[in-house]
């Protein structure tokens, strides 16, 4: 599993209730925690950790630190680590995660929803390894520590959520950490773990990379990579920055899948301290859809990191996606759904049906609910839409993007007769249709009775929900 608030991955802390000895953003510092003895500051013993004043008269409060996950996703387990904190350690801890959308600040952070994650009574210095009650999907997550005192690091592990909506238009690096990419196996780290390769930003120092020992038998080493999401492969990156003499002498991928192997890149030379860009005119395939490579290193050494710039299929992403979906809390899945179709009572049954597990699973109980909702939840869905030719939202002037300006003052005139016949918006799957088309659509539906044309809108209603649907997840 991956420390998904390591700084080394973008995680922070966000707020605490207190830090008067030691600082909050020592909790999700990539290294190991140190300690140097008699290493005395102005306030007292310097400390690798986090650590709060002494309570008095307040034995049953509590402090607390607020991490935002570098890499949001759902949490398997903690380990609260005490190292060197021993007398000054907390004597319980509770850790506690929430899930909160886009950009928020530490105060909307600090207000939650919060749910319990685990506890644990803690021992001075030594790591807690503590799983889940029940594994959640979370952006922050909240350490609590009664009542008092110093907790060296908090890693907190588990599977990555990508958020596929922000690969809409763009390449993405299939195996990256922050694709879901991760390490499956490797033949050696002697010197330093394979899963560095995968990690954000580049390598500082040759540390921060993956090195194997020095090989006598004449074979090669290797890294067997799961990709986040399958797709193409358009360049491949291999850096060897920092490595002089340790660096390999070729380089090979191989794409490895159910029905065999296939090679990505052919054995290719690579030189010290360099970063190596290869595509298709350096032999590699990007015509095969990948979701596992092995990097063949000849014979030995290492590499600072590896790059799979592509393009992933779009049933991988919509998988991705619905993986998303179907673990983040019932309150951020409801409002993707009402999104789609603003009727609240049936964003609430929909999202109450989770896990689906595939796209069509999702579109078919959401388009079957569609058609049984009352006449409230109808009307409420139907107020989430726009007129015909008056979008006021991103996702309906693309559904309207065959309307021009030249057709808006009939389907004006054609909406106020329209509504002053049946008494709500004219409703219509605008996606892929032209002004002139939604216009005879509009003169055909006037001539229909109120009975006939309230069934054509709930079937226009759940073929708009079920195409908004299929679109939340689009490369």
């Amino acid at each position: 599993m991956i420390d998904l608030a390591s700084r080394a991955v973008g995680g922070g802390v966000v707020a605490a209730s207190d830090e008067t000895f030691a600082e909050k953003e020592n909790l999700v510092a990539a290294a190991a925690p140190t300690h140097a003895a008699h290493t005395f500051g102005h306030k007292g013993q310097v400390y690798d950790g986090w650590e709060t004043r002494r309570r008095r008269g307040d034995l049953d409060g509590e402090d607390w630190a607020i991490v935002r996950l570098g890499l949001p996703g759902v949490v398997h387990r903690v380990v609260v680590d005490t190292a060197f904190f021993d007398g000054n350690h907390p004597v319980s801890a509770e850790v506690d995660t929430c899930w909160v959308e886009g950009r928020p600040t530490p105060a909307e952070v600090v207000a939650g929803p919060w749910e319990r994650l685990c506890g644990t009574p803690l021992q001075g210095n030594t790591a807690h390894p503590v799983d889940a009650e029940v594994p959640r999907a979370a952006t922050h997550v909240r350490l609590r520590i009664r009542p008092d005192g110093g907790v060296a690091r908090l890693r907190v592990l588990g599977e990555v959520l990508p958020d596929v909506r922000r690969w809409r238009g763009i390449g993405v690096d299939l195996a990256s950490l922050g694709a879901g990419g991760r390490v499956l196996d490797a033949s050696n780290r002697h010197y330093s773990p394979p899963e560095n390769l995968l990690l954000p930003r580049s390598a500082a120092t040759m540390g921060e990379g993956w090195e194997t020992r020095r090989r006598r038998d004449g074979g090669f080493d290797w890294v067997d990579v799961a990709l986040g999401v399958a797709g193409h492969v358009h360049q491949a990156v291999v850096d060897t920055t920092h490595f002089v003499g340790n660096a390999p002498g070729t380089v090979r991928l191989v794409a490895v899948g159910d029905s065999g192997e296939a090679e990505l890149l052919p054995e290719t030379p690579v030189q010290p301290d360099t970063e190596h860009w290869f595509g298709p005119a350096d032999g590699l395939e990007a015509g095969l859809v990948v979701g596992r490579v092995r990097v063949e290193v000849r014979p030995d050494g290492g590499f600072a990191r590896l790059r799979l710039h592509g393009r992933p299929t779009p049933e991988a992403v919509a998988t991705a996606g619905l993986t998303r979906f179907d673990a983040v809390p019932a309150a951020v899945a409801e409002q993707v759904l009402l999104g789609c179709c603003s009727a609240p009572g049936w964003g609430a049954d929909v999202a109450a049906g989770r896990p689906y597990g595939s796209l069509d699973a999702l579109v078919a109980t959401a388009t079957d609910r569609v058609l049984a909702l009352d006449d409230a939840e109808f009307a409420a869905a139907l107020a989430g839409h726009a007129r015909i030719g008056a979008p006021r939202d991103g996702v309906g002037a693309r559904e309207q993007a065959g309307v021009g300006a030249a057709d808006r003052a009939a389907l004006e005139e054609g909406n106020r007769a329209y509504e002053e016949r049946f008494g709500y918006v004219y409703l219509v799957r605008a996606a892929g249709r032209s002004g002139a088309e939604l216009m005879a659509l509009l003169r055909e539906r006037l001539a229909h009775d109120p009975a006939t044309e309230a069934g054509v809108v709930r079937a226009e209603l759940a073929e708009i929900t079920a195409l908004r649907l299929r679109d939340l997840w689009v490369p």
